[in-house]
C-alpha cells in the first residue's frame, strides 16, 4: 500500500512539472513522510476484514476477490454519496458508485447468491465499510488535534505524542460511550483512568507547611 500511494504522489509531482504547474516541494514531502503511517492504518484495516471474512466461511481465491474488489467498493461507495453533501463532489461520487453497482451485478458469483445471502454478505461489507470511515476520522481527528497542540505550544516534547495518541483513541468517548480504538478494533477496553490508578502507588502526604512558619515566627 505504501508504494502504490508513493508511485502516485511521484505521479503527480511528475504531472505538475510537465504542465508548469506550480510545484510545492515542501507540500509533498509532508505527504511522503505520512504514507508509511496512512499505509499502516489501510493495512490493519484489510487484515480485520480478511480475519472477519475468514473465521465466518471458507473462501476460494475466487470468491475473495469477488468480497474485496467488487463487494467492499461498493458498499464503501453507498456510505460515501449517503454523507456527502456537496453537489459536486457528490455528483462525481454517484459515478463511482454507479459504476461499482454495475460491476457487481455483472460479475457471475452476484448471481449465485440468493437474495438472503446477497443481502447478508451486504450488510457484513457495509459494517466494514462503516469501520474504514471511521478509522480514517479517528486519525484525521488526532493528527488535527496534534496540529493545534503544536500551534499553542510551539511544538511538543517527542514522548508526549504517545500520551496524546493513547488519550485520543483510548479515551475520548463519543456519544455513545464508543471510543476511537473500540470502534476500529471492534471491542472493548479498559478504563484508561482507572487502569492508570491500578499501576500507581499510595500518594505521599503533604508536607506540615503551618508547624514550619510556627517555627519560623
Amino acid at each position: 500500500m505504501e508504494e502504490q500511494l508513493a508511485a502516485e504522489v511521484t505521479a503527480l509531482q511528475a504531472l505538475m512539472e510537465a504542465n508548469g504547474l506550480p510545484l510545492k516541494q515542501k507540500v509533498l514531502d509532508k505527504v511522503r513522510k505520512q504514507l508509511a503511517d496512512l499505509a499502516a492504518v489501510i493495512d490493519v484495516w484489510w487484515q480485520g476484514v480478511r480475519q472477519d471474512a475468514h473465521n465466518q466461511i471458507a473462501l476460494t481465491p475466487m470468491w475473495v476477490d469477488w468480497m474485496e474488489a467488487y463487494l467492499l467498493p461498493l458498499m464503501y461507495w453507498q456510505q460515501l454519496v449517503s454523507r456527502t453533501r456537496g453537489r459536486r463532489r457528490k455528483a462525481k461520487l454517484v459515478k463511482a458508485l454507479e459504476a461499482a453497482q454495475a460491476a457487481f451485478e455483472t460479475h457471475p458469483l452476484t448471481a449465485e447468491l440468493s437474495p438472503e445471502i446477497s443481502a447478508a454478505w451486504k450488510a457484513w461489507a457495509a459494517e466494514h465499510a462503516k469501520t474504514f470511515q471511521r478509522a480514517s476520522s479517528a486519525v484525521e481527528g488526532r493528527n488535527g488535534y496534534l496540529s493545534q497542540m503544536h500551534h499553542n505550544h510551539r511544538g511538543l516534547p517527542k514522548r508526549r505524542y504517545r500520551v496524546w495518541s493513547a488519550l485520543y483513541n483510548f479515551d475520548c468517548q463519543a456519544s455513545d460511550g464508543s471510543t476511537p480504538a473500540s470502534r476500529f478494533f471492534r471491542r472493548e477496553f479498559p478504563s484508561l483512568f482507572e487502569e492508570i490508578l491500578g499501576q500507581m502507588d499510595e500518594l505521599p502526604r503533604p508536607r506540615k507547611r503551618q508547624a514550619a512558619m510556627t517555627r519560623s515566627v
